[in-house]
């Protein structure tokens, strides 16, 4: 990716901050187990705030920064995390201060030889990198054959090239700091159909969908996803998540 910065969820921040699941509970335990000293973490493209929270818990105090003004200004976080607007690939922070940096779903957006650069300049020795992703949700098979067939045949040319990083579980990111390991974890969530699709409208591809052809591509699914759906007010809806944890 260039070193510019490629806003693709401004325009649905306050979606994103009501719509995105949020990540288990486990998922951070186990980051802040692999930390030695936990007294200052670094949330990098922070979004809406989904993970500043978690670490807040477990951290004495969080930094919390994305390059988009709007996303910051509908973060939802507790007191005492500090927001501000910067790149990822430069950010106000002095050499060697942090003992964790976070990347939620948002690694694939950068420069990542200028943010690599960057996380090794401000991460303590010792200090660890923990970036996870997601992929496409799994509910039932008939819920997954109407979402495959909407992610990739009416979506799919609209994916920025990135969304490939996503596909492999960022497998294909070499990460240039020692002691590199990939986990895998499930991520699910208790969901309405209509929770679902505003989820959906979030993507990056939707929102690139309307920007190029003036419609909203959530007309071509949405039928098809109730039906599929069924009587069911809620159901579980599952994610394949990976994190990927190195150390400076």
């Amino acid at each position: 990716m260039s070193a510019g910065f490629a806003d693709h969820f401004s325009v649905t921040a306050p979606d994103y901050e009501r719509s995105r699941p949020r990540y288990p509970d486990g998922l951070f335990d186990l980051i802040a187990s692999l930390v030695a000293d936990r007294e200052r973490a670094w949330d990098c493209a922070t979004g809406t705030g989904q993970a500043a929270g978690p670490l807040h818990e477990r951290f004495g105090h969080v930094v919390a920064s994305d390059a988009s003004c709007d996303q910051i200004g509908h973060a939802v976080v507790p007191s005492g995390v500090e927001l501000f607007v910067a790149k990822a690939e430069q950010v106000p922070l002095i050499d060697a201060c942090v003992d964790l940096i976070a990347v939620a779903q948002a690694l694939h957006w950068f420069d990542l030889e200028a943010f690599f650069a960057e996380a090794t300049r401000v991460l303590k020795p010792g200090g660890i990198l923990a970036a996870w992703t997601y992929k496409l949700d799994a509910v039932t098979k008939a819920i997954d054959a109407v979402m495959q067939t909407f992610y990739r045949e009416v979506i799919g040319p609209y994916w920025p090239p990135e969304r490939r990083f996503v596909e492999d579980g960022y497998a294909s990111i070499v990460f240039p700091l020692s002691k590199t390991k990939s986990i895998s974890m499930p991520m699910s969530a208790e969901w309405t159909v209509d929770h679902l699709l505003r989820y959906i409208g979030t993507w990056s591809a939707v929102k690139r969908y309307r920007d190029v052809n003036g419609g909203d591509p959530l007309a071509i699914i949405g039928n098809d996803l109730r039906l599929a759906w069924g009587n069911e007010e809620v159901r579980r809806v599952n994610w394949p998540m990976t994190l990927k944890i190195a150390q400076r």
